[in-house]
């Protein structure tokens, strides 16, 4: 498995493989060919249907700038590779210089077609939970303290950079009012769930409030295309932060334990990334809401102190009951349901850590079947189910809002 580096990206929203790949590959391309005078991109499959949404074109044409690009959206080519696959054409004047075909694979990595040498490293020997779980039960060490051994003490700091940028975008989610940009005149309703007391407020109460005011926003600036951490994509990123700020506010806990539980929650999100998919272009929104909310719920397991066991049941509870999960995004924006699917899953991270504190032993799945389950339902899943914005509430949006 790849470094935690390559889960936890900070970058701009809203979408990690609809606007953070995209801008990747073009700013690796535009520095391959310094002498190109303009370039073209064609853009496929979700990146064609739902890249204007995403602000595809609009994050393509900054990177090239002030070189001009030419960008094309074909909605018709079916034999793709993956898709979220883009072609990319360097010219001086009319002559090629060259080109590339890349596939946008989720959580903002980039594959390029005939180019293997730009994948990252891999510094997991382990590609299972199952190996882990044996690797850690072996030497009774917990999953921070497997993922330090495997990426050194420097991870520590990278972390520490994660953890204050999840912060940070919270404490703006919070503080901005407004109307989000993409024509569906979506409010922001952080400010107004922190703010707004229930007239007779219970403990329960103030939990579901608070926690889901942050994970609103964090959501809504990754929808105003602001600066989020993939966790495990840009569509999912409200989740984590939202229930390890508000448990670290209510139990006081270290930056030191938030860093491990970090840690823990990224090991979760690469096997799952390793063994099936985080793209909702690929296997729909359980690989991203569904991802997002195993990785919360790992993460909460291990600040708590709960043993392997206990952290894999979290986990494994987590993904199983978003199986199935469709990926609809309204007009194509990473609003609706996008924005309240992260609330609602980080509520369900705190119900599957209390399912998990109770019950572990008498649990008969384990977290590597319901992650194969996952990639194969996703695999099922019709196309128009899957980011292309042409099913579900994308497309009978117009009658829901009549």
């Amino acid at each position: 498995m790849e470094s935690l580096r390559e889960l936890y990206r900070i970058g701009t929203g809203p979408s990690s493989s609809h606007t953070m790949g995209p801008h990747f590959a073009a700013r690796r391309f535009a520095e391959k060919y310094p002498n190109a005078t303009r370039f073209s991109v064609t853009l496929y499959g979700s990146l064609a249907k739902t890249g204007p949404g995403h602000l595809t074109d609009v994050i393509v044409e900054r990177t090239f700038a002030p070189r001009p690009v030419e960008i094309r959206l074909d909605t018709e080519t079916e034999d793709l590779p993956h898709p979220n696959t883009m072609d990319l054409a360097a010219f001086d004047g009319d002559t090629p210089c060259g080109a590339w075909r890349v596939m946008s694979v989720g959580g903002g990595k980039i594959v390029i077609e005939g180019e293997p040498e730009a994948d990252p490293p891999e510094v997991y020997p382990e590609n299972s939970f199952k190996e882990i779980k044996t690797f850690c039960d072996e030497r009774q060490i917990r999953l921070w303290q497997y993922a330090e051994r495997r990426e050194g003490t420097a991870l520590w700091t990278y972390l520490n950079e994660v953890w204050i940028a999840m912060k940070a975008a919270v404490s703006r989610g919070l503080s901005t009012e407004g109307v989000l940009a993409g024509g569906l005149e979506l409010p922001r309703k952080a400010r107004m769930l922190f703010r707004q007391r229930h007239i007779d407020e219970s403990a329960e109460t103030r939990e579901h409030r608070v926690v889901c005011s942050y994970a609103f926003a964090t959501s809504e600036e990754n929808a105003s295309g602001g600066v989020i951490v993939t966790a495990p994509t840009c569509g999912a990123c409200g989740v984590l932060p939202a229930v390890l700020l508000y448990m670290q506010e209510r139990r006081s806990f270290t930056d030191e334990e938030i860093l491990h539980a970090l840690a823990a929650g990224g090991i979760i999100g690469n096997v799952i990334k390793t063994n099936a998919s985080i793209s909702g272009a690929e296997c729909g929104c359980q690989a991203e809401i569904g991802s997002a909310c195993s990785m919360a719920a790992a993460a909460l397991a291990e600040l708590h102190g709960m043993d392997l066991d206990q952290i894999e049941y979290a986990a494994e509870i987590a993904m199983e009951h978003h199986l199935g999960l469709t990926c609809d995004p309204v007009n194509g924006l990473v609003q609706i349901p996008c924005i309240e699917r992260n609330a609602v899953a980080a509520m369900r991270a705190l119900n599957a850590l209390s399912l998990a504190n109770f019950l572990t032993h008498t649990r008969k799945i384990s977290f590597d079947a319901v992650v194969n389950t996952m990639y194969e339902t996703g695999r099922d899943l019709f196309s128009k189910y899957r980011e292309t914005g042409e099913g579900g509430l994308a497309k009978h949006y117009n009658d829901v809002k009549d």
